[in-house]
């Protein structure tokens, strides 16, 4: 490597944060300060706050409550794929003794043809 081109490296550079934690870390900065760190951000301490404006978690909490308990009680497809054929087959049988009533009654009040016969 060239010598004198490359900024000088402190191995004990100061990250300050503005809740007071002081870390200790190797960079080019001999002293930096920042807004937040491990220590105070709300992600790592569990302090998160869901900041609900519309309603959405409790819309979303909701939704999934239904789902379970719909899981609970719903029925498979097979269930209801046995129940819509079998409602298909109720009515082709009453479609087809229709038919069949209909067919009785217009042969009994049609005139019998006389043959002809010599």
């Amino acid at each position: 490597m060239k010598k004198n081109i490359h900024p000088t490296y402190y191995s004990d550079a100061k990250i300050i944060c503005a809740c007071g934690n002081v870390l200790t870390i190797g960079s080019t900065v001999k002293e930096s300060h920042i807004e937040i760190c491990s220590a105070c951000h709300p992600f790592y301490t569990g302090k998160e706050k869901l900041i609900d404006t519309a309603g959405r978690v409790d819309r979303f909490k909701k939704m999934q409550k239904l789902q379970k308990e719909t899981s609970k009680i719903r029925k498979g497809k097979a269930v209801k794929k046995k129940k819509a054929v079998a409602k298909k087959l109720a009515k082709e049988k009453a479609r087809i003794k229709e038919e069949i009533k209909v067919n009785n009654t217009t042969k009994t009040t049609t005139p019998k043809k006389k043959s002809t016969k010599k």
